[in-house]
């Protein structure tokens, strides 16, 4: 007799770290099937520079919330958490172990807390308007107008993240009221089990340099290119993304080929430090695995006890 909530496998860690290839290999070995939990990778036409699963990989692994937008489109928070959460609760309804997977920290922390986010529609025109004060004045000065009508958003928003805090008082301005106070958490009934990834990090950042090498042999260029000539500009926040917006840079003028590789190297190992800090070392959720210690056989053992324990309780025996 099947559960009544889901069990749900979430896979954490920084990018190029292997969640990818862990989780191909935990899917074929135990039915599951991928929840994405990227941000870029929602976006239609952007592949190479998104790293995303091939088709062979997805013929593999069944894969959820992957081209799900065009890159000139939108997909909220509260959109994104309604959609996984469809599309966890249809995995496991026919059988298999959904499995978050991802590097999104945002996503992944909204869905398994239950986060209730504001649903207001994008509004381009105070969008474009804060963009350009945010240019003007400067990020902290954005941030600083923020933090007078919600002290407590600001306080969590990185101030050097203009989309956040734009997104926040876009939320004030239409909604009346601060971000912070409509933002509740309820966690669904799911029974998780969390397994974070690390490496340490002179492994991982050169891991880091062999895939910015790979994007650009498999024709990461190719790809702005036809982008830009689709007429997706530059100002797009799906443009804004790591290798797309150092390419836009090379393809303009503004820096020679190598200097734009050596900028998409060093902003993604900055990006890093940033993941970090949402999925923290310490936290006594998750189940950290250092993959340069060989350890494929633990975590295949944890998962199999959390499932079986799961089986045992469906049947009444726990």
């Amino acid at each position: 007799m099947a559960a009544l909530h889901p069990r749900v496998l979430v896979i954490v860690g920084p990018t190029a770290v292997g969640k990818t290839a862990l989780a191909l290999h935990l899917g074929q070995l135990f039915g599951g099937e991928v929840i994405s939990a990227d941000s870029r990778q929602i976006y239609r036409h952007m592949d190479i520079g998104t790293a995303k699963p091939t088709p062979q990989e997805r013929a593999l692994v069944p894969h959820h919330l992957i081209d799900v937008v065009d890159p000139d489109q939108e997909l909220t928070l509260a959109h994104y958490r309604r959609l996984a959460t469809e599309a966890i609760h249809e995995v496991w309804a026919r059988g298999k172990l959904p499995m978050l997977v991802g590097g999104t920290g945002l996503y992944i922390r909204a869905l398994t807390e239950g986060w209730t986010v504001p649903e207001v529609p994008p509004n381009p025109d105070l969008r474009a308007r804060l963009g350009a004060e945010a240019a003007r004045l400067g990020a902290e000065a954005l941030h600083a107008a923020l933090a007078r009508v919600d002290p407590l958003a600001a306080q969590r928003i990185d101030p050097r993240n203009v989309r956040r805090v734009i997104r926040a008082l876009e939320v004030y301005e239409a909604t009346g009221r601060p971000i912070s106070a409509q933002q509740r958490r309820s966690a669904p009934a799911w029974r998780l089990l969390f397994i974070g990834l690390t490496r340490p990090r002179p492994e991982l950042y050169a891991r880091i340099d062999a895939r910015v090498e790979e994007m650009l042999a498999r024709g990461l260029e190719r790809e702005v290119r036809w982008l830009l000539a689709q007429g997706y500009g530059a100002h797009l926040p799906a443009m804004s993304g790591l290798g797309y917006r150092q390419m836009i840079q090379y393809l303009q003028g503004e820096v020679t080929l190598d200097e734009a590789v050596a900028l998409i190297k060093r902003h993604t190992r900055r990006f890093v430090r940033q993941q970090y800090n949402w999925f923290r070392l310490d936290d006594p959720r998750i189940h950290w695995y250092d993959l340069s210690t060989g350890p494929l056989a633990q975590v295949e053992s944890t998962v199999r006890g959390f499932l079986q324990d799961e089986r045992a309780r469906a049947h009444g025996e726990v």
